[in-house]
């Protein structure tokens, strides 16, 4: 019975890691994806703003 309990925590965090990732696929793209894109441009020009020198 013990091969049972060192079993079952990897079984279970596999589990959980293959959600997951199917989550993360499954949410790539869809009517979500330009709301996204448009906040990393924004965080990426304003990085890019805040890296010039100011004249």
């Amino acid at each position: 019975m013990d091969y049972v309990s060192a079993l079952v925590p990897p079984i279970v965090m596999a589990a959980f890691f293959i959600a997951l990732v199917v989550t993360i696929v499954k949410t790539q793209g869809g009517a979500n994806k330009a709301k996204e894109d448009a906040a990393v441009d924004a965080v990426l020009a304003r990085a890019e703003a805040a890296r010039q020198p100011r004249k």
